[in-house]
């Protein structure tokens, strides 16, 4: 992320990283203020919450199995754009049916089932779109770049929702944040470079075709296949640990919420630092041995808060400690994959591979979070959360065994 990067000039992908910046925030306030509605507004229950969780995670799995298609056939801007107008009017009807005082828990799980769908989809079309902005040269500055200020949106958009929650009312403070998205698509708008045809001939098949032709295009690419396992191996096992985190660090540490709460900013931070040393890093050791070195420190950062004494003092260092060391090496992988797989595959074909690496992810991690959660129940959680580590590690060995070792630099040329 040096000074003198050609993106400083460019002033489209300013325009982008610009949306992109306040989308990432009004994300974050998303994932924090429904919940706060929801309890102060309607004094939701611990299973509504619950409920609301799995709402706003769910679609994941079902944009990833049935969006690809949509991305690679239809220009990507304008769904960018549309995901965010989506967004954002979804968000202003909550104000208006509170003001109105018809608000009910189901418009919130509606809300935030379909706020969560519009966001996969923007993740998945902003991803297809970005090469074809930049240019594959720049790719990997780009995204190093992006992940920059989502890592800052992620310290300090929480920290944010619960300034608006706490001096606003909560239907003042959704109708902010949908704000958020209305600037986001403002900015996008304003972006002049065309986007690059469509391949001739292109046309959609529907969406079964492009889950076929996604995962077909993905397992024929030595290295983005073993990307393809990886991520696999990674929601599984991170759906082991995300699942039992929380519950080990409030009772098995003994740390009380807002504890925990500043000891997760502090990822923000340590992938704020990861994001800069993405492109030293990888030319360090090279782009592939450094997603496989950066996998395995990140998963063995994360252990330090197992080992932790079960008091507030040396529990609160290690979570810190575990949470800088995990976030930061494991944004490196993340920025560097991502890149790898939109440096070698053709801009026709991104939006299908990124749905079935979201599809993929996102299925692994259901799994992984029921199966961790009844293994936690004979095991224990320190030790199945030992076991989710052990499995965090498997992805980065696959990679080193793998043609990703031998990625030195990030192919120009596809």
């Amino acid at each position: 992320m040096t000074s003198n990067s050609p993106l400083w000039r460019h002033g489209d992908f300013l325009r982008l990283w610009a949306a992109q910046t306040v989308s990432d925030f009004g994300a974050r306030i998303t994932r924090e203020g429904l919940p706060m509605m929801a309890v102060m507004a309607l004094a939701a229950t611990p299973s509504q919450l619950g409920l609301l969780y799995a709402l706003s995670s769910g679609p994941a799995l079902l944009v990833g199995l049935t969006a690809g298609d949509l991305v690679d056939h239809t220009a990507r801007r304008p769904i960018l754009i549309a995901a965010d107008l989506v967004r954002g009017a979804i968000l202003i009807a909550l104000p208006a049916t509170a003001w109105l005082g018809w608000l009910a828990m189901w418009q919130v799980y509606v809300a935030a089932a379909s706020v969560a769908a519009a966001s996969v989809l923007f993740d998945i079309a902003d991803h297809a779109y970005l090469p074809g902005l930049v240019g594959k040269p720049l790719i990997t500055d780009a995204n190093a770049k992006l992940s920059a200020t989502e890592s800052v949106a992620e310290m300090g958009g929480p920290a944010l929702a619960g300034v608006l929650f706490q001096w606003l009312t909560a239907p003042i403070a959704v109708a902010v944040n949908a704000a958020t998205y209305l600037l986001s698509a403002l900015l996008l708008a304003r972006i002049r470079v065309p986007e690059p045809p469509p391949a001739a001939g292109a046309r959609r098949r529907g969406w079964v075709d492009g889950v076929v032709t996604g995962a077909k295009t993905a397992w024929a690419e030595p290295r983005v296949r073993t990307l393809l396992i990886m991520t696999g191996t990674g929601g599984l096992f991170g759906g082991f640990f995300g699942a039992l985190y929380i519950a080990f660090v409030l009772r098995g540490l003994g740390l009380g919420p807002i504890l925990l709460g500043l000891g997760i900013a502090t990822g923000g931070v340590g992938a704020l630092a990861g994001s800069v040393l993405v492109q030293p890093i990888a030319r360090w050791v090279g782009v592939g041995p450094a997603i496989c070195l950066a996998g395995a420190l990140s998963a063995l950062g994360t252990m330090i808060v197992l080992l932790a004494p079960a008091n507030p003092v040396g529990g609160m260092a290690a979570l810190v400690v575990s949470q800088f060391l995990g976030d930061a090496f494991g944004v490196v992988p993340l920025v560097l994959a991502i890149s790898l797989r939109q440096s070698v595959l053709p801009l026709n074909v991104l939006g299908r591979v990124g749905a079935t690496f979201r599809a993929l992810g996102g299925g692994a991690a259901v799994a992984g979070a029921l199966a961790g959660g009844a293994l936690a129940q004979s095991l224990g959680l320190r030790q199945t959360l030992l076991l989710a580590i052990g499995g965090l590690l498997l992805g980065p060995l696959i990679g080193a065994l793998s043609p990703l070792r031998q990625v030195k630099e990030m192919p120009v040329g596809s």
